[in-house]
């Protein structure tokens, strides 16, 4: 079964806006166990709204008979700083004044994130990880990550993601922040500030996670005389219910801008100079029918990165194909390890002439 633990980084971290937190813990799932090698680690990266549990939400690509079989791999996976599954996020309580956050926690970036990330992977001891995995905050996240330490990932899976957040990204996520800056309770220091705010920047959120054929597929009214309460609206509103139930606006708030921030080439030259420095063999994935995160951001990830791999995947759900066809995106990894294999046969036959 896969086990929650806790890292506690004790000593002040500096973000990279130059603001400090006094500490911080992650909340991390480990699932398998290390080979004496210690060459079979899988870390996992997050999108926006999941949780350190990747069995919860990745369930068809982790677990015994499954791709990742616990059997064979070593899988991590740290819930996000600023989170609110376990790591410190808002709700957590400041060391300092021995109350909650709220709106104080400060805003960090990508590069802060894969930081933290870095500190716990020293702590476990591990020196190599066999593949880097994540998807669309989490492919930012294992893309920035990559960079930072090069020396570290023998392999990057980067899903649905980009190397740069787009001006049309950073649009929907304003405005899904204006509905949350709506909500008059967004101004009180609790724990359910903006709430009802959330709800409406979640529904907003769900037109760019999907596609028009989605929708079309499974909110579609069966009969001719529905003139009100129609299905894809009650859609909606449960949605934005369903989030809140187990998120909180601050969290929201604090990840969307992150997400905004996302750019490799900040500091490293502009983003096609940074991509020439990524070292891990790469695989890039895209969904043929995402809206948020368009085909063309992949296919430049894999025009600028050496010797890359790419998979498109084929779904009418949109940028949410990567969660749901399971089948394709497992299939793409082995075909990505597969690759390796030929390599190390063909090394084989040279070095035998």
């Amino acid at each position: 079964m896969p086990t929650p633990q806790l890292f506690h980084h004790q000593q002040e971290f500096q973000l990279e806006s130059g603001a400090t937190l006094p500490g911080f813990q992650l909340a991390y799932t480990t699932y398998g166990t290390l080979n004496p090698q210690r060459s079979n680690v899988v870390w996992v990266c997050h999108a926006l709204t999941g949780s350190s549990d990747f069995t919860d939400w990745w369930c068809d690509l982790f677990g015994e008979d499954k791709f990742y079989d616990p059997r064979e791999w070593f899988v991590i996976c740290a819930n996000t700083l600023g989170g609110c599954y376990g790591s410190t996020g808002p709700l957590s309580i400041n060391p300092k004044t021995l109350q909650p956050y709220f709106h104080t926690f400060p805003q960090f970036t990508n590069r802060d994130v894969v930081r933290a990330f870095d500190l716990l992977r020293q702590e476990l001891e591990l020196e190599r990880i066999h593949t880097l995995i994540g998807g669309s905050l989490g492919g930012q996240q294992a893309l920035e990550w990559a960079l930072v330490q090069p020396d570290v990932f023998e392999r990057l899976v980067h899903v649905a993601s980009n190397a740069r957040h787009s001006p049309w990204g950073i649009a929907f996520n304003e405005t899904q922040r204006m509905a949350i800056r709506q909500d008059p309770s967004w101004e009180s220091s609790t724990a359910n500030a903006g709430k009802e705010g959330m709800k409406t920047a979640r529904a907003i959120a769900m037109l760019s996670y999907r596609h028009y054929k989605t929708y079309n597929e499974s909110q579609q009214e069966p009969g001719h005389s529905i003139t009100e309460d129609f299905r894809a609206a009650s859609y909606q509103v449960y949605q934005g219910e369903k989030l809140a139930q187990r998120f909180n606006a601050y969290t929201y708030w604090l990840l969307s801008k992150a997400m905004d921030s996302h750019n490799v080439g900040r500091d490293r030259g502009g983003v096609e100079k940074a991509l020439t420095q990524l070292k891990p063999r790469t695989l890039i994935v895209g969904v043929n029918s995402d809206l948020l995160f368009p085909v063309e951001e992949q296919y430049f990830l894999h025009e600028h990165v050496e010797s890359s791999s790419f998979y498109l995947i084929n779904s009418s759900y949109g940028h949410d194909g990567f969660l749901v066809e399971f089948e394709q995106l497992t299939e793409a990894i082995k075909d990505f390890y597969q690759q390796d294999k030929l390599k190390a046969a063909l090394n084989y036959e040279e070095q035998q002439w």
